[in-house]
């Protein structure tokens, strides 16, 4: 395990991105018998007991002031999870992925003056109109509605993360806002009774989606992101649509038409030239989706 994680750190954030897009395309293979809530409630649970046990936080000694933060982060963490699902359920992942990427885009130019930024949304815009389901191109409008809210709750989650890690250490506010995403979650996951259908196979299913989506991409990216500029981590992470367009080829048989892999990189090139246009901070580090 020690060799997994003592790797460049561009193909570590290369391998984290990959790692997170099939954990995502294992959990879909799982919604016929658990259904997406059931199967992002297992997958969280058990993410939040291997965080707990890797970083041991004292919930004694967090303060009024640390919980005001870290409990709307794990909130919003748990929602963007659950709702994702919910998108993947309904549409190919790559696309979920690339409406998804909306959120952290807005993030990175809100506020800003240039006209440039304001060029790399329209991009990103023109990306939506070509997966929109107006056109009648067979893309289930509930889905995109979906990914769309989630990539929004990404955008709170960013928000949430970077002031949470002002004030806890990033181990533990993880483990901590996982305990609170899965109690959020966790009640969907029940009503949908999807457990109902678990068995042992199920359940080692949901340890490797756990270790796959959480544990193993965000030490990874942990690591890297103490080696490399903030700006080429999150060039790199700029990625994961394309990434998880080919996740979803090769484990889903997830084809997608023409207009909808210009769509892609539509919203991959709006990412990067934003990143590139930003004007970052030493510490600056773009807010890590550890569990999607």
């Amino acid at each position: 395990m020690k060799k997994l994680f003592n790797i460049p750190p561009i193909p570590a954030v290369l391998l984290a991105i990959i790692s997170v897009q099939s954990g995502a395309a294992i959990a879909k293979t799982l919604f016929p018998e658990l259904g997406a809530a059931a199967t992002a409630s297992l997958r969280i649970g058990i993410s939040a007991l291997i965080l707990l046990a890797v970083y041991r936080p004292n919930l004694s000694k967090i303060n009024a002031s640390q919980w005001k933060v870290v409990i709307p982060y794990g909130l919003s963490l748990g929602a963007m999870n659950l709702i994702f699902y919910f998108a993947i359920e309904r549409i190919p992942i790559g696309l979920a992925v690339t409406l998804e990427f909306i959120g952290p885009l807005v993030v990175a130019v809100v506020g800003s003056k240039r006209l440039l930024d304001y060029l790399w949304i329209l991009l990103a815009a023109a990306g939506i109109v070509l997966i929109a389901p107006w056109s009648d191109n067979g893309v289930d409008l509930l889905g995109v509605v979906f990914a769309l809210v989630a990539g929004a709750l990404w955008a709170a989650y960013i928000v949430l993360g970077g002031k949470v890690s002002k004030i806890m250490k990033g181990g533990e506010a993880v483990a901590v806002g996982m305990l609170f995403a899965t109690l959020l979650i966790l009640p969907f996951g029940i009503i949908g009774q999807g457990f109902q259908n678990m068995t042992p196979d199920f359940f080692y299913l949901g340890i490797a989606l756990a270790l796959l989506s959480s544990a193993i991409p965000f030490t990874l990216e942990m690591k890297a992101l103490g080696q490399l500029p903030a700006r080429t981590f999150s060039i790199l992470m700029s990625l994961e649509p394309a990434a998880a367009s080919i996740c979803g080829l090769l484990f889903l048989q997830e084809y997608l038409t023409t207009n909808e892999i210009i769509a892609v990189i539509c919203v991959v090139i709006a990412s990067v030239g934003s990143t590139m246009s930003t004007k970052f901070k030493k510490s600056d580090s773009k807010a890590e989706k550890v569990c999607t």
